[in-house]
């Protein structure tokens, strides 16, 4: 069943007087599970609606939809389907006591992977949920693999069920749904002749495994070597060379690369990512698969149209991944700006020197590398580090950031020029 949460103003259910709180049991005789199920259920022009209003009592609702009219029934959030598996690389392993309360939701749950491209396992999915993919058309999912040998992703996961991916997969594709796919790479776990063997599965199920991202595991101070430790630069080389290899082919097969190493890869081999055109239409960038490209181009691009700003001094804070990148571009900012910059490399002391990226500095860690604050001084974060509430990974909220840090200005940046522009 769903649970009414809003009522659109004009709407029909407006005009039938649904109350928020009221459930939705059935529609046109069938159960509703989910918000999926009740959007696809809703779509026909006559509607028998089964509702339990908040006093409890049912009641039938007939409904005739012009194409032009609202429902207007929003449903409340679904409760989220949690992770059954115990992987050894699980990120949320990785989180001290005191992080967002958000990041210690094990979620493994094919609506949200549906809807806002979260990575599934498909452990918590049988026959029936298999077929309900199927019948409701929910494509493109996105699927971790992580290894397609059976004994290897059971080890991985620690799931017996972990074993049947790829007769999942077959069975998704042989319907007609696409699937993107990721690799976690664990160094002698799911590396060397283990990723051939994954490439090489996931290639042979045709063009509905629309893509496969290779990302390097994910460590930090509380997880490492508990039981996986991160991968080595030879380690990197030779997964950059096994990616390149099927890229090759697919280029030739498919008419794009199909297969996509993660940013950190390239950073783990010390060589800059590779140009746009490795990236294809860049449909992975929230997987870490050519976000870097995106923001250095998106940089350069930029430069063009900046304020003058020469009475300011721009203060770039980052992790230390991107420190050296934004170190070679600070000239040509600080030219197109009139402006002084600086670059801060945030020493990551929350997860530890693990964790490079910008997006998981803590507010305190910011804070801390924010010294001497100046009137005139504009100090631009990353926004990837904060919530949609605005709140840092270790629960600083963005006003006590600025607070602290007055009377300098913090600005959260996703592109650095974008944001000065925006002054």
């Amino acid at each position: 069943m769903i649970r009414i949460d809003q009522i659109e103003p004009g709407s029909i259910a407006e005009e039938l007087e649904l109350q928020v709180g009221t459930r939705i049991v059935r529609v046109n005789g069938e159960r509703v599970r989910d918000g999926i199920d009740f959007t696809f259920l809703v779509a026909d022009a006559e509607l028998e609606l089964e509702a339990v209003e908040p006093n409890g009592q049912r009641t039938i609702l007939d409904i005739v939809q012009d194409p032009d009219e609202e429902l207007g029934i929003v449903p409340a959030p679904d409760t989220v389907r949690e992770c059954a598996n115990e992987c050894v690389f699980c990120f949320i392993d990785g989180n001290p006591e005191g992080a967002r309360q958000s990041l210690s939701l094990r979620d493994d749950d094919f609506r949200l992977s549906f809807t806002y491209g979260s990575y599934v396992t498909l452990t918590n999915l049988g026959p029936k949920g298999l077929q309900r993919l199927v019948d409701q058309r929910l494509s493109p999912l996105y699927v971790s693999v992580h290894a397609t040998e059976p004994d290897v992703r059971v080890r991985l996961l620690k799931n017996r069920r972990a074993g049947l991916i790829m007769d999942q997969l077959r069975f998704l594709t042989d319907h007609g749904l696409e699937v993107h796919t990721q690799i976690v790479l664990c160094p002698e776990w799911n590396d060397g002749p283990h990723l051939d063997r994954t490439i090489r599965d996931l290639y042979s199920l045709g063009p509905g495994v629309r893509t496969l991202s290779v990302v390097p595991v994910g460590l930090t101070r509380f997880n490492v070597n508990r039981p996986v430790r991160p991968l080595t630069k030879p380690e990197s080389v030779r997964a950059l060379e096994q990616v390149e290899a099927i890229r090759e082919r697919a280029a030739r097969e498919r008419g794009y690369h199909w297969c996509y190493a993660a940013d950190e890869l390239f950073l783990l081999t010390d060589r800059d990512p590779p140009p746009g055109s490795y990236y294809d239409d860049f449909s992975l960038t929230e997987n870490g698969v050519g976000a870097v490209r995106t923001f250095l181009d998106a940089f350069d691009e930029g430069l063009g149209d900046l304020p003058d700003l020469g009475d300011r001094r721009i203060r770039l804070l980052t992790g230390r991944s991107m420190a050296p990148f934004l170190e070679e571009r600070a000239a040509v900012l600080a030219e197109a700006t009139g402006a002084e910059v600086d670059v801060t490399m945030v020493r990551n002391q929350y997860f530890g020197d693990l964790v490079t990226v910008g997006g998981l500095l803590s507010g305190r860690d910011l804070l801390g590398a924010a010294t001497y604050p100046q009137a005139g001084d504009l100090i631009l974060i990353p926004a990837e580090a904060l919530n949609q509430d605005e709140v840092f990974i270790d629960s600083l909220p963005l006003d006590t950031l600025r607070r602290e840090l007055a009377p300098a200005q913090v600005l959260p940046a996703f592109e650095i020029t974008e944001a000065l522009r925006s002054l």
